[in-house]
């Protein structure tokens, strides 16, 4: 992992932006940690300069709860590589929704799969690279979208102690299939008008969750619409598994 640039915010977080081979990350770290800080993974659905300002707000509110908070561009967003195939399924999907038609399951796999293959192992080598530094320990948590990468790092990720998820992504049905073996405490999050939600595969993903700790969110509003009441319960969940 190398730094290549730090900025200490106006709140004291400590917000460096970082490279782990092609892969861009930020990493925010309490101003005032006196201990290594228990570490909040951030999802989200690609373009990290685009999400920057909303990223940077949740990692803000994790660090005035004591938690250090990161996060890394998705394969194929940002300046990372595109992928020709993942373009393609891109276009159908589109052009099914401009349709107003169902979504095949086949345009669902050939767009998610290879993206949860490939982030997955990637955030992991982010956290190794993460708890190896001096400043940071456990446990972890996983909060965001892609809601199909945070069900499967959840299945396949010890070191995950407990996850937020926001529904509003599309989801294969081998995920849902994994979703039975996720066993951490979970928060999940749905914007019941989301215009780019099946709210119903929402639901059923909800339902094939294994946890015995499971809680739903559900508000009225939009894709970006979450109220601020959502948000801080999503905080007070990590505080009492992470803390």
């Amino acid at each position: 992992m190398q730094f290549t640039s730090e900025q200490r915010l106006d709140d004291g977080v400590l917000e460096r932006e970082f490279t782990l081979g092609e892969i861009p990350g930020i990493l925010w770290t309490p101003g005032s940690a006196s201990a290594p800080a228990p570490l909040i993974l951030l999802g989200h659905p690609g373009g990290l300069h685009k999400m920057y300002p909303r990223l940077a707000a949740r990692a803000r509110h994790s660090a005035a709860e004591g938690f250090a908070a990161a996060t890394i561009e998705l394969p194929g967003s940002g300046d990372r590589p595109r992928s020709a195939a993942a373009e393609r399924a891109r276009a159908d999907l589109r052009r099914a929704l401009e349709a107003g038609e169902p979504v095949d399951d086949e345009i669902v796999d050939r767009l998610v799969i290879p993206l949860v293959e490939k982030a997955v192992p990637e955030w992991q080598t982010t956290l190794d690279a993460l708890l190896s530094l001096p400043e940071i320990g456990g446990p972890v948590g996983y909060s965001g979208g892609v809601i199909a990468i945070g069900t499967r790092l959840a299945v396949v990720e010890p070191r995950i102690s407990a996850a937020v998820l926001f529904a509003g992504s599309f989801v294969p049905r081998a995920i849902l299939k994994e979703a039975r073996q996720v066993t951490i405490p979970l928060h999940v999050l749905l914007q019941w008008d989301d215009e780019g939600n099946d709210r119903q595969q929402a639901l059923d993903l909800f339902d094939a969750f294994g946890s015995k700790e499971k809680t739903l969110h559900a508000n009225l509003g939009g894709h970006t619409g979450v109220p601020q009441f959502a948000g801080d319960a999503a905080a007070q969940f990590f505080t009492r598994h992470l803390s």
